[in-house]
């Protein structure tokens, strides 16, 4: 997959996580407008979505889902701001139960996706919100480490 692909995906991720027309009224875009930055069409092929855009859609997401794709991109690893930190988590045992929760989850979407052998574009998507779930919670554990710890 190519950055640009990558970074449309998450882009779209994004949008979608806000809704749309919460995006649209956030960020003052249209619909259109904001269907182009994440387009695989030729013609949108150079658009991308500008970085103060991104910031007011992260600011209303669960996931920072660009600013991780970029991050990855990057090969950094990312913590969130722990005064920002909205975890409904009690400590490390507690996340190591939401750990092997969200792990299960994974393995079951990806054992209904690998069952005849072929997995769909929709399947793919499914295990990749349970894959952005899992790394929020490796994230909440990391925090809650880092507060033991210090």
């Amino acid at each position: 997959m190519s950055v640009e692909t990558y970074l449309k995906k998450h882009s779209e991720a994004l949008v979608k996580e806000v809704g749309i027309e919460a995006a649209c009224a956030l960020t003052g875009k249209s619909k259109a407008t904001l269907g182009r930055y994440y387009s695989d069409q030729d013609e949108h092929g150079d658009r991308f979505m500008p970085i103060d855009v991104v910031a007011q859609l992260e600011a209303a997401s669960a996931f920072p889902h660009v600013t991780a794709a970029l991050a990855d991109l990057r090969g950094i690893t990312m913590s969130y701001d722990t005064a920002r930190h909205n975890s409904t988590s009690t400590g490390v045992n507690q996340d190591v139960v939401a750990l092997a929760q969200r792990f299960a989850q994974l393995m079951g979407e990806y054992n209904l996706a690998i069952g005849d052998g072929v997995i769909t574009v929709n399947e793919a998507k499914r295990m990749l919100r349970e894959t952005l779930a899992l790394q929020q919670v490796l994230l909440a554990m990391k925090l809650n480490l880092e507060d033991e710890v210090s």
